[in-house]
């Protein structure tokens, strides 16, 4: 095995070289969040002396991952179950050989915030390296550890982490080769909607040059009080006092264990006063917005002008909500039963439904709850986000359908994932996401998109605007005007709450 050294601030570190680009993994650019570290501000790293091995990924946020899903393989989009281990606020990186000045992608990952790691396998960075990118991809505190406010804690400690990690990479990419005046923010799901906020914070301005939010948006924040109701009801499960002294007093297995109980439907009730909840009851967990690092909604910030120097991709999946309601029963309830899921999620169940309905007469009940989903809580709030921001902006939509699950998949959420890192491998098989036969022409295509857009801002397609509303469909290889969706009437342009 042959091996790397490089020098940073806190000391030097030892990867390997793999198929002749430097990887380093298991990279620590904060404190382990142990102890009194625990619902803390992330921490400096304590620096070492000698040379600190990067070989191994080492551990991953406290989190309960399932390897499947209605008999999908998720291993390759999660990783495996919760690596164990203190010291997980880390970070890969993946450089091409030689490198100098190279423009550098920073990765963050998905899991509605609450699951994840860097460490999965349809995030390995090499193809990006392969193409001239230094590539980084972070851990980050997750769930209860990362996004609940609690009382005698900083707020959005998953986001402050990731702004921690930015600043390494500020103090320290030049060692691997990447120029730190040229970053792309880029993450997925959770890790969009955490992108997505983050190009509104004051406390990122100078971090990144650009950002990419893949089926993730600015309208999944909570007020305070909205998400104080979890707090309360997470400490309710673990009887403790809803506050840092009490969720200190338990350790993180049970703090997991608690918030999965609370995730189940109707464990919460995040409805604001107008009935309400921009995760349409999808999950519990979400950042806050009231405090330094979201001092307002982020809709509101664009709309003021808040990162109008920073260039923005939104891409979405053509099916999003197909993730959860194509491989399994759902998809085939009919109209009565659909309306009733869909009335447990939102208020206006019943006009949404007709509006979908006159639109789209022919379609089951199933195949219509997933598209009014997909629009609800990923297409929409994408494209007013989109809408939003003041500065540069593009629209994408991945619309290659997938093969799995019997044909039931198509084009779903996280199933763009291996596209963009060009690794169908990972994701290829009877229980894969991209099915058996994946179009690897395309991965080439989609990935070299990014690599593209990562290097000086440059896509192939007209900015978005909300006039003419031009998306990039991605497989079809057309850019289309695309018409006001129905789901418009009923997702407000921003939380009522102050």
């Amino acid at each position: 095995m042959e091996q790397v050294e490089v020098a940073v601030q806190a000391g030097r570190l030892r990867g390997r070289i793999v198929e002749g680009r430097p990887t380093f993994l298991g990279v620590p650019y904060a404190a382990p969040p142990v102890g009194e570290r625990r619902f803390a501000a992330p921490q400096p790293v304590e620096p070492w002396q000698g040379v600190r091995d990067a070989l191994e990924p080492g551990p991953s946020s406290p989190q309960r991952a399932s390897e499947s899903f209605a008999g999908l393989d998720m291993t390759a989009i999660t990783g495996a179950q919760w690596r164990r281990g203190d010291d997980y606020l880390t970070l890969n990186v993946w450089a091409p050989p030689r490198a100098h000045s190279r423009p550098v992608l920073v990765w963050v990952h998905g899991g509605g915030l609450v699951l994840g790691t860097k460490d999965a396998p349809v995030y390995d960075g090499s193809a990006f390296a392969r193409n001239g990118v230094v590539t980084v991809a972070m851990n980050y505190r997750l769930g209860v550890e990362g996004f609940l406010p609690v009382p005698g804690a900083p707020t959005n400690l998953g986001l402050r982490d990731v702004l921690t990690a930015l600043r390494w990479v500020q103090d320290n990419i030049a060692a691997f080769g990447g120029d730190p005046g040229n970053v792309t923010l880029v993450g997925e799901s959770g890790g969009g909607i955490a992108v997505a906020c983050l190009v509104t914070s004051p406390l990122s301005a100078g971090l990144f040059r650009r950002a990419v939010v893949q089926s993730g948006h600015g309208s999944a924040v909570y007020s305070m009080d909205v998400a104080g109701r979890t707090v309360r009801r997470v400490a309710e499960v673990l009887g403790v006092s809803p506050d840092v002294q009490g969720f200190r007093s338990v350790g993180p297995e049970r703090a997991v264990d608690a918030l999965r109980r609370v995730s189940r439907p109707g464990g919460v009730d995040l409805k604001d006063e107008h009935g309400f909840d921009p995760a349409f009851g999808l999950g519990v967990i979400d950042p806050v917005y009231g405090d330094d690092v979201l001092p307002v909604h982020p809709l509101d910030a664009l709309r003021s002008g808040a990162a109008r120097g920073v260039d923005l991709l939104v891409t979405t999946t053509a099916d999003e909500a197909r993730f959860w309601i194509g491989p399994t029963r759902l998809l085939g309830l009919p109209r009565w039963a659909a309306r009733w899921v869909l009335g447990r999620m939102t208020a206006d169940a019943f006009e949404v439904f007709d509006a979908y309905r006159r639109q789209e007469p022919g379609r089951r009940g199933g195949e219509l709850l997933s598209r009014i989903l997909s629009d609800l809580a990923f297409r929409w709030p994408a494209r007013q986000l989109a809408e939003a921001h003041q500065g540069r902006t593009h629209v994408a939509e991945f619309d290659w359908p997938s093969t799995a699950a019997g044909g039931r998949l198509g084009a779903a959420h996280g199933v763009d994932l291996a596209f963009v890192f060009d690794n169908l491998g990972v994701v290829t098989g009877p229980r894969g996401m991209a099915g058996t036969h994946p179009p690897q022409e395309f991965a080439d295509r989609v990935h070299g998109l990014w690599v593209r857009y990562v290097t000086d801002g440059s896509l192939p397609w007209p900015e978005f605007d909300g006039e003419q509303r031009l998306v990039r469909q991605l497989w079809n290889e057309v850019t289309v005007r695309e018409e006001i969706m129905p789901a418009a009437d009923f997702v407000p342009a921003r939380n009522f709450a102050p």
